[in-house]
């Protein structure tokens, strides 16, 4: 239970946070300042803009269906959380003479729990779209729906050839196979296909650019959200912040060593249990605020994709390309038996 809760709150505050970063390194890449104002350095952002949302007026379209619409924010909300709790975040440690995994869950099919988790998803952004009686609204729900489901296939075969390399879908089992070359055996240098792959359809899964079409200001006002205000508006938004760093999570559990890191065991042999499991809990947090980054350059850098470009790359590029790696993969693994 306190392991739930101290998860709760990492990724509540990593999130919040994500969104302040968020403006500092577009502030940095268009040689701005960013926000400065709200406490020292502009520390307190996140807090002052949950406070105006939360402040915010609630309007509900008189159209609409009230209860779906109240609902859809929820959904993305709750699916965004449920994900992290089968991350691995270090080695067990032993308290009181019991021994606790830094883990919530370390259920045997980790992998199939977070793709199923995170398809129910599209089901908010559908149902808030739908629900607002909004032909933008809706135009947006629906491109999220075809992405995400499109996009979700090319995923799938890219996290099978993992599976077949490591034999498990639990994902503490796939990190633990990560710890070999004294913390250097990381999936990336043998599926870094599938890593590429796996990467591109993590974008799109959390509607970032360049594949935001779902909620393209430029084109559909707000996209799917353009009905909402006040906290269920805040809720959209915060999802996607925890999606990514639940996605930056599993890019790093799947193909970059999880907790591990070089030169692991002999860390292990000098460090006392607790400190040890700390410093694999700061280096694992470390890969993640990496792959954070990356997703912010990318949205300050690459412009935004055609909707007809966007599908072009899931059905016609980025799943062949899944099938081939899966097909490599399994034929290597016949012929080095």
């Amino acid at each position: 239970m306190v392991l739930v809760l101290v998860l709760f709150l990492v990724s509540i505050t990593i999130a919040a946070y994500s969104t302040f970063s968020e403006r500092k390194v577009a502030a940095f890449i268009q040689d701005r300042l960013g926000p400065n104002r709200a406490g020292p350095f502009g520390l307190l952002q996140p807090l002052a803009d949950g406070v105006k949302m939360i402040m915010k007026e609630e309007i509900i379209p008189t159209t609409s269906n009230t209860i779906l619409f109240v609902g859809g924010p929820a959904i993305t909300m709750i699916t965004a959380l449920m994900t992290s709790a089968v991350i691995p975040w270090g080695p067990s440690i032993t308290i009181a003479g019991q021994k606790v995994a830094l883990q919530v869950a370390d259920i045997n099919v980790g992998v199939l729990y977070v793709m199923g988790v995170v398809s129910l998803g599209v089901y908010g952004i559908m149902i808030g779209g739908w629900a607002s009686n909004n032909k933008f609204a809706l135009l947006g729900a629906v491109r999220a729906s075809t992405q995400m489901i499109s996009y979700e296939l090319a995923m799938g075969m890219s996290v099978i050839a993992i599976i077949m390399t490591t034999g498990s879908l639990s994902i503490g089992n796939i990190v633990h196979h990560q710890n070999g070359w004294h913390g250097m055996e990381w999936n990336i240098i043998a599926q870094p296909l599938g890593f590429l792959i796996f990467l591109i359809c993590a974008f799109a899964e959390c509607n970032r650019t360049p594949f935001d079409l779902p909620e393209s200001e430029t084109e559909l006002v707000g996209g799917y959200h353009t009905e909402y205000s006040s906290m269920k508006l805040g809720f959209y938004l915060f999802a996607e912040y925890v999606n990514m760093f639940i996605s930056s999570a599993m890019i790093t559990c799947l193909y970059f060593g999880g907790y591990n890191f070089p030169l692991m065991d002999w860390v292990q042999s000098n460090t006392n249990e607790i400190w040890f499991a700390l410093i694999c809990v700061g280096v694992f947090l470390a890969k993640i605020i990496f792959f954070i980054f990356f997703f912010m350059w990318i949205r300050w850098t690459i412009p935004r994709f055609r909707f007809d470009q966007l599908m072009n790359l899931g059905w016609k590029v980025l799943l062949p390309l899944s099938i081939l790696n899966m097909l490599l993969t399994g034929a290597f693994i016949i012929f080095n038996q």
